[in-house]
Order: C-alpha cells, then structure tokens, then sequence
C-alpha cells in the first residue's frame, strides 16, 4: 500500500517562466528597433549624400563646358530646392590658370584648374564636398589683355 498521492503531471509554464520570456523578448525587441533606427539614419545620410554628389557633378560639368567663367574669381550660388529635393545646399568655386606657355598667344592653350565645393545642411552642421578637375582652353585676344 503506497501512502503517498501521485499527482498527474500539470502542462504549461509557470509565472516566473512567463516573466524572464517577456523580459528577455522585450530586450531582443529593443536591440531590433536601436539597430533599425541607425539604419535608418545612415540610410538618410547616404541618400543626401548621393544627391550631393549628383549635384556636384551637374556643376562641375558646367564649369567645364563653359569658357566664358571668369579666372581668379570666386563664384557662388545656392542650387534650387527643386533640382536639390528639398536639401538645402550650395556651391563655391574658383576657376585659375594652373599652366601656361611661356609666351601666351591667341590660339595657344593654358590648363585651367577648376576647384568646387559643395555644401549642404545635415542634421543642424554644414557638410562640404570638395571636388577639383582641370579643363584645357583656348586663348582668346581679350584673355591676353591687361587689366589697367
């Protein structure tokens, strides 16, 4: 004769079992949404840097194809908020002679350096992007006139 009971085994979980679940889930949930907000952030970053870079190169190419820029003379302007979608930035360059011949004529050709930088505003600072080409060109009589 057996003087103690046998229960039937009971299913399921226990209170402390539900807890340290919840616990650990609420961490892994927490680590997810940390991770995919720095994606995000790098996301945007990436994307207004890519814009960034698509802009410079619309202004470089103007400054490239177009003769008539003035030499050793600073130039600046803000790009449309249309052709920038929506990022507020800007552009500063110089245009100077990086060689010529020793003795210039009309028809003869000098190198022309062309510096650009780029700027924009990214999360309350100001973001610059340099760029640097060069072009060769063609002397014309009145770029062979001195300035009195």
């Amino acid at each position: 004769m057996r003087l103690y009971r046998v229960h039937p085994r009971r299913r399921g979980f226990t209170l402390l079992e539900m807890l340290v679940a919840t616990t650990i889930m609420g961490i892994a949930v927490a680590g997810l949404m940390s991770g995919i907000s720095s994606s995000t952030r790098n996301a945007a970053r990436l994307r207004d840097y890519d814009r960034v870079v698509q802009l410079a190169r619309l202004r470089m190419n103007g400054l490239l194809s177009d003769v008539r820029v003035p030499v050793n003379v600073p130039q600046e302007g803000v790009f449309d908020a249309s052709v920038a979608a929506g990022l507020e930035c800007g552009w500063r360059a110089r245009v100077s002679v990086a060689e010529k011949p020793p003795m210039p004529g009309p028809g003869g050709y000098v190198l022309d350096r062309i510096q650009l930088e780029i700027w924009w505003m990214s999360g309350g600072q100001r973001r610059i992007f340099p760029l640097e080409s060069y072009r060769r060109r063609t002397l014309r009589p009145q770029d062979l006139e001195v300035p009195r």
